[in-house]
């Protein structure tokens, strides 16, 4: 296996001088890093905000992309390892919140520390059955009609021939990572705090498949639900990453105040 370099995962990092705390950030299908270049206006100097590129996209452009969850997941907790010298949270929305539930335990089964706090946006618990119909390998015409109706790709975009040529292979193996991808139960729940955030308008992902990320922590579980569609995290920018905050804040003081003995 290739040496995978923790930098390459990290682009539009704004790195803290003496950050206390990780904020690891899970792009969508179709997203890069950039679904995150703001927010490390929103967080205290104390949360560095680490936002996640996958190959295929931005200054990764000419990586092939994955089309399988499990390598994926695989290659970014190889990444991700190195930069465990500090407590650390993951966020992940849609596709992303299924990588960073999959990291997560591969994690575990490393024996390697795992994030304090676990947050999945988005997306049904990795048990729930999906009834959607599967898209990635669509003719194209029918996949550009699938974008249209999901709302996540802007319309200047699917209607510039030229970059949608340059991005439909990136967004069909990002499609085939979530379509593909078959939950297999290793290990029991998780030990770490999950919280499930959702969109009211989501059609796709509903408040009882939301619920059922209950069942893999054996922590602390919470919902919170934004009023918005699939894609409530751009409107909504500065109330998700108060409502993050507002999470963060108390594990995250958990595991910083020292122990004293007497």
């Amino acid at each position: 296996m290739k040496k995978v370099q923790a930098n390459s995962y990290l682009a539009y990092r704004v790195a803290r001088t003496r950050p206390q705390i990780r904020l690891f950030c899970f792009p969508y299908a179709g997203g890069n890093a950039m679904v995150f270049r703001g927010w490390h206006r929103l967080f205290p100097d104390s949360i560095e905000i680490c936002p996640l590129q996958y190959p295929g996209r931005g200054n990764r452009m000419r990586e092939p992309a994955f089309t399988s969850a499990g390598p994926l997941a695989q290659d970014l907790t190889e990444a991700l390892m190195p930069l465990q010298d500090l407590p650390f949270a993951f966020f992940g929305h849609s596709m992303g919140a299924i990588l960073a539930f999959e990291v997560t335990r591969e994690l575990r089964r490393r024996q390697k520390p795992l994030p304090f706090h676990l947050f999945v946006s988005a997306t049904r618990a990795p048990q729930v059955r999906c009834s959607d119909p599967v898209a990635y390998n669509l003719p194209e015409p029918e996949f550009i009609k699938e974008l249209r109706r999901l709302n996540g790709t802007p319309a200047e975009v699917l209607e510039n021939a030229e970059l949608m040529a340059l991005m439909l292979p990136m967004l069909r193996a990002d499609f085939a990572v979530s379509q593909t991808y078959a939950y297999v139960e290793k290990g029991g729940p998780l030990p770490c705090p999950l919280s499930a955030y959702g969109g009211t308008e989501d059609p796709s992902v509903s408040i009882a498949a939301l619920e059922g990320w209950h069942e893999q922590t054996t922590s602390a579980f919470s919902l919170h639900m934004f009023q918005g569609d699939h894609f409530y995290l751009h409107p909504l920018e500065t109330l998700l990453t108060a409502k993050l905050l507002s999470e963060l804040r108390q594990p995250a003081e958990a595991h910083l105040v020292p122990q004293v003995s007497h």
